[in-house]
């Protein structure tokens, strides 16, 4: 049985204050809420009445939310503003500063921290209170986890970053581009100090002489930039991984002079979807909620198999031509079948000049290929990296153009085998 709100709540004056305090949360939380929303809350709440707690929240839910993204972060700050009667002391707790050598916890779940900062936003923290007992007191502070704000930040996992940790991190990646090397192509261009002969213009520059050799002309390799295609996992799993990720992911396909001749963005959780364009919007912002109104499987299931299987057969000869470098972005956990998954995976392997696996997984030291579809989709990739940093998209941008890296393939593979 639901549990029942206090039935005198609809005659609190106070009622109006609570609600648009919590509207307030929410979009501090991220929420897109205006004025207007919190008025219709109000009608909303007042209409359907507070008999059943779960009414209440879906009253709300109904008036607040309208993206898949927004559940969670909307579940995590009602739970802590309208059911814990000591939510104001536990956020408080959360929030206030370590000291003494004692650092915060990242293991604290990322949203209920999250949410915690919307609603202690303009929350005076006090820091804790020392006796005087007129002695000098001598205040332990680890220097250097204060040096560097952004040094520790690059490091920080992203699923456990806090609201103002990731606006910083996605103005670091904005910043960030990812390089490339250009390929030789068999075809040449006239070069005086080429190693290949080229034929067709020594020939024609003989018939202009009647027929005699006076000089070989020579050409070298031209040179083109490849393609790269990413395809990035939207999963429930992955979700707050793929966002920040495609931060990074607008960077590169709108920065200048990276090298890439064209960027290819699709994100798959129960189906394959073409986010390109949307990537290609100067307006990060604007890019990205394009991107997130077209994919309609944010934080849903994940069928890795059948979306490989729909770029393989719809996408795959429209980019990946001329040896596109493909990244993949994914913790590949599948319920699928592995034997389709492994034989999608290698077509995709073969269609590629390289194929490098970006899993937010390996950021534990512990991490074995133990689920079906990573075990499934390891021996068809070059690379087998950690995807959950900005230390490791940068790491990427040092390898991405190396093709003996290998990342963590090889420890896994013997891993695998063994």
């Amino acid at each position: 049985m639901a549990e029942q709100l206090p039935l005198d709540i609809p005659d609190d004056p106070k009622l109006a204050q609570n609600i648009t305090h919590f509207a307030r949360a929410l979009r501090k939380a991220g929420l897109p809420i205006g004025t207007g929303r919190v008025v219709d809350a109000i009608r909303a709440v007042q209409a359907a009445g507070f008999s059943e707690k779960q009414d209440f929240y879906w009253t709300l839910h109904a008036c607040f939310v309208n993206r898949p993204e927004h559940r969670t972060v909307f579940a995590q700050v009602f739970r802590m503003y309208w059911r814990d009667p000591r939510y104001m002391e536990h956020m408080m707790a959360m929030m206030l500063p370590a000291i003494r050598g004692v650092q915060e916890d990242r293991k604290a779940d990322a949203g209920e921290k999250r949410a915690a900062e919307a609603l202690l936003d303009g929350v005076e923290r006090d820091q804790p209170e020392t006796q005087d007992t007129g002695e000098e007191t001598e205040l332990e502070i680890d220097a250097s986890q204060t040096a560097s704000t952004e040094e520790r930040l690059r490091s920080l996992d992203f699923e456990q970053m806090s609201t103002a940790e990731i606006a910083q991190a996605k103005r670091i990646l904005a910043r960030m581009t990812l390089p490339v090397k250009p390929i030789e192509s068999r075809r040449g261009q006239a070069s005086h100090v080429g190693q290949r002969i080229d034929r067709a213009r020594t020939l024609r520059a003989a018939m202009r002489q009647g027929g005699e050799l006076h000089e070989i002309a020579r050409q070298k390799p031209r040179t083109r930039w490849p393609n790269l295609v990413v395809l990035c996992d939207i999963s429930g799993s992955m979700s707050q991984y793929s966002r920040i990720i495609l931060h990074f992911l607008h960077s590169v396909s709108n920065a200048k002079g990276a090298g890439w001749a064209k960027v290819h963005s699709f994100t798959f959780g129960t189906r394959l979807t073409n986010i390109t364009r949307h990537l290609h919007q100067r307006d990060v912002d604007a890019g990205l909620a394009a991107a997130g109104a077209e994919a309609q499987d944010w934080e849903g299931g994940t069928r890795i198999g059948e979306c490989l299987h729909a770029f393989n057969r719809d996408w795959s000869r429209r980019v990946m031509g001329q040896g596109a470098v493909v990244l993949l972005i994914s913790d590949g956990l599948d319920r699928g079948e592995p034997q389709a998954l492994g034989k999608e995976m290698e077509r995709l392997h073969l269609s590629a000049r390289r194929l490098i696996w970006l899993n937010p997984l390996l950021r534990w030291d512990g991490f074995a290929p133990k689920a079906q579809g990573v075990a499934a989709m390891l021996p068809h990739v070059d690379s087998f990296r950690a995807g959950h940093s900005i230390a490791s998209l940068e790491d990427l941008a040092e390898v991405i153009s190396k093709p003996d890296d290998m990342g963590e393939k090889a420890r896994l593979m013997t891993a695998l085998s063994s």
